[in-house]
């Protein structure tokens, strides 16, 4: 079976481009929001002072992530900034002294057995680094009874200019292999696959050379399509296996995690320092030198336009890729774990939308197998029992739909809120 997709171009700019520390911002905004999950609440107040790597938010529940500062120094304000999924949550505000002094709270894990390492990964802060931030150790942390097997590593990356996870393999392709190992060790998983898109010989060699002494960890030269990354269609194309309608990874024996987090992991088990920093790629079209930068978590993108060599000023400005990142309207937008790229543009068109042709094409590009034409339609008509019978939370919101159309009808848009609305009144 051939699961559709479309081909992107990939203006890869920054590919060869090692990364760089960007200097210290003034000041980092540290949202409380930095995960798929519940946000996290201040642990801290105006006036005090905190460590690089101190804990500083935390939740109970069950599926989230503890939030660390970035730097070391002075909690001016706990405020509230609009989040991508559009709601209202708490950051703490700390203007940074430049001392970064580590917290004495950072401390090496200690870890005997399955449950040490989960509880581990837990207090890391750790979510998935490739943009979707579910928290890490609830994926790893499946029944006994479900058979997982299998851990496959995405490094698929197949949106256009972004280059954060090539870069882990190529800088700490070492780390990424360590860390392979370590979760299949302590999750007892019998086998891994690497998969990376074909457009990335290098990487494919690197990876390949570092693991060639592990009969049970495969490379996969994956075909450079889009969504190739996507969790369901990476699963297909690595292990033949089908992740059905409404399960998870581990109903089909898998664990799926990106190259970027299990290097962090591995740092985390040699070091007790947590989620602070991430590598993102700064390009676009009015980009003069495409770069990746290593920030604090936190750092507003303001600091990061002041870094970029540009041609002129953007319009719009994304963080992560064209295909599902998020536009910002505010330059003090801060850097979040799950950012990956920061994307510029100017003399953005608009698109007229027009009727739809039925053409089709749509339909031929849903990885999932969907028909977006129908499911707008549903939409439309506030058809909930329609939109589950056409089984709309299939949809991953990839956008390949809305690329492809003709008619610039924002099909994959339309989606995200049919799924909203069906949650909202499913009976």
């Amino acid at each position: 079976m051939k699961l559709n997709s479309v081909k992107l171009p990939h203006f890869c700019g920054a590919a060869e481009i090692a990364s760089v520390e960007i200097p210290l911002p003034k000041k980092v905004i540290i949202s409380m929001s930095q995960h798929g999950g519940v946000p996290c609440t201040p642990l801290v107040k105006p006036g005090d002072r905190v460590k690089t790597g101190q804990l500083i938010g935390s939740s109970d529940a069950v599926i989230s992530a503890p939030v660390h500062s970035s730097v070391t120094g002075t909690v001016i304000e706990i405020t509230d900034i609009l989040n991508v999924f559009g709601k209202w949550n708490k950051a703490i505000v700390i203007e940074t002294d430049y001392k970064q002094e580590m917290s004495e709270e950072i401390s090496k894990p200690v870890i005997n057995s399955r449950e040490d390492f989960i509880e581990a990964v837990k207090k890391s802060g750790s979510v998935g680094l490739g943009g979707a931030g579910f928290p890490t150790y609830v994926k790893m942390n499946f029944p006994k009874e479900t058979v997982v097997d299998t851990l496959v590593v995405n490094g698929a990356e197949c949106e256009p200019y972004i280059n954060s996870d090539y870069r882990a393999f190529m800088e700490d392709g070492e780390k990424i292999a360590a860390g392979i190992r370590k979760i299949m060790d302590y999750l007892d998983l019998k086998q891994a696959f690497i998969g990376i898109e074909a457009d990335k010989p290098a990487a494919i060699r690197r990876m390949t050379e570092l693991t060639a002494s592990d009969a049970n960890i495969t490379v996969s030269r994956l075909p450079s399509v889009y969504p190739q990354g996507a969790e369901k269609v990476l699963i297909y194309n690595t292990t033949g296996r089908v992740v059905k309608a409404g399960q998870l990874p581990a109903s089909a024996g898998c664990l799926v995690m990106n190259c970027s987090t299990i290097a962090f992991i591995n740092d985390y088990l040699l070091t007790g320092i947590p989620l602070i920093k991430r590598r993102i790629t700064v390009d676009g079209p009015i980009v003069n030198k495409p770069m990746n930068l290593i920030v604090p978590i936190g750092t507003p993108v303001s600091d990061i336009l002041a870094a970029a060599n540009v041609r002129k000023q953007p319009d719009r400005v994304l963080l992560g890729g064209p295909m599902m990142g998020t536009c910002i309207y505010d330059a003090q937008t801060p850097i979040l774990k799950t950012n990956n790229a920061v994307l510029l543009f100017a003399d953005t068109a608009v698109n007229k939308t027009t009727a739809c042709i039925r053409c089709g094409r749509c339909v031929r590009a849903c990885s999932m197998g969907l028909m977006p034409t129908e499911l707008e339609h549903a939409y439309d008509a506030r058809d909930a029992a329609l939109l589950e019978k056409l089984n709309v939370n299939l949809c991953m919101n990839c956008g390949a739909c809305t690329y492809v159309c003709p008619a610039r009808r924002s099909l994959s848009e339309k989606n995200q809120l049919a799924k909203l609305f069906l949650r909202e009144n499913k009976s």
